[in-house]
């Protein structure tokens, strides 16, 4: 277990656009990113949700019956996303080693493990020596986004022991599902990462009460999308999205374990929010008020996570054997 620290470190929040559906070109901004945060002293560093290659905004304007542009826009998405591990984490694990920093980021991930075509929406988390801590799959898509993404399970659901606190990741309304945020503050969460796509209220009021409730730091962390920010050649923009300026446009927040700002919404512009934590905040407010410790009635509720890997498909190999003589089935008698 890493020893924790006892003096105030930085966390930083990046608020930015990803170069829609192209994931090289959204790595490179996130390599850099990570390096303008370390520099700015950071240990931490968290992105918004899917923020490789892009959120699927194009799932809350396309009818679901309109399955060919649906089709076209998955395969281009499949096309740009990642495998955990592949070339795309090798480069954010050497980015976040060579800024010193942890990493926290949203990613579409295909499932390797079976048919190669089916995302999860995704949290990668990478320690600042450049090793894959591990992932969080979402474990509801939300609504438009079940057209996209596929079911996570409990096996991807932990809280990680870091140099600067217990540090764990919701992604989006997971934040409206109780028992998942109890599993964190049973794990003892100190630093909360919420990658979203979601902004406005009761939004912002959700994540102050998640910190307050949980006595834990809570990082809000959204993309800005302007509609100038999606390629005129993706016909779904002409088609079906609204003429506005602003597809979505922030509000990520750092909050502290009472439910105050730290830093406060940050709206319709690109920017890294910094906060300052305070490792005696990981304790002090517990001292009113601790969910997972002398305010639970475990003797009355009763939680269980099943944290075992649910695969598609189990091999059991069987190897065939001579049978021995008692074995033999007997010999059907000759025809006279």
């Amino acid at each position: 277990m890493p020893t924790p620290l006892r003096t105030a470190f930085r966390i930083a929040c990046v608020q930015a656009s990803p170069v829609f559906l192209n994931l090289e070109a959204t790595l490179d901004k996130a390599c850099r990113l990570i390096e303008e945060a370390g520099a700015a002293g950071a240990r931490l560093v968290v992105f918004p949700e899917c923020f490789l290659p892009t959120y699927p905004v194009w799932v809350w304007f396309i009818p679901p019956y309109r399955t060919k542009d649906l089709r076209t826009l998955y395969t281009e998405l499949v096309r740009n996303a990642v495998t955990i591990p592949d070339g795309t984490t090798d480069r954010l694990c050497t980015a976040a080693r060579e800024a010193g920093v942890h990493v926290a980021i949203g990613v579409n991930e295909v499932n390797a493990e079976a048919s190669g075509s089916t995302l999860y929406n995704s949290i990668l988390f990478i320690d600042d020596e450049g090793r894959i801590l591990g992932k969080h799959r979402k474990l509801v898509p939300t609504t438009g986004e079940r057209l996209v993404h596929g079911m996570g399970d409990g096996s991807t659901l932990a809280v990680y022991e870091t140099p600067f606190g217990r540090l764990g990741g919701l992604t989006c309304w997971e934040m409206y599902m109780p028992l998942a945020k109890y599993a964190m503050y049973t794990w003892g969460v100190e630093i909360l990462v919420v990658p979203t796509w979601d902004r406005g209220e009761p939004w912002i009021s959700t994540l102050r009460h998640t910190a307050k409730e949980g006595r834990t730091y809570v990082v809000g962390c959204c993309s800005t999308l302007r509609r100038d920010d999606i390629p005129d050649h993706f016909s779904f923009k002409s088609d079906f999205l609204p003429d506005v300026e602003w597809l979505n446009p922030g509000d990520s927040a750092i909050i502290d374990p009472d439910g105050k700002f730290i830093v406060e919404p940050v709206r319709h512009r690109e920017e890294i929010l910094y906060a300052d934590i305070e490792p005696d905040n990981f304790v002090g407010p517990r001292f009113q008020l601790d969910v997972a410790g002398h305010y639970a009635r475990p003797d009355i509720f009763d939680l269980t996570v099943h944290r075992t890997p649910r695969p598609m498909m189990r091999v059991v190999e069987e190897h065939a054997t001579e049978p021995s003589p008692a074995e033999a089935p007997l010999a059907a008698p000759e025809e006279a």
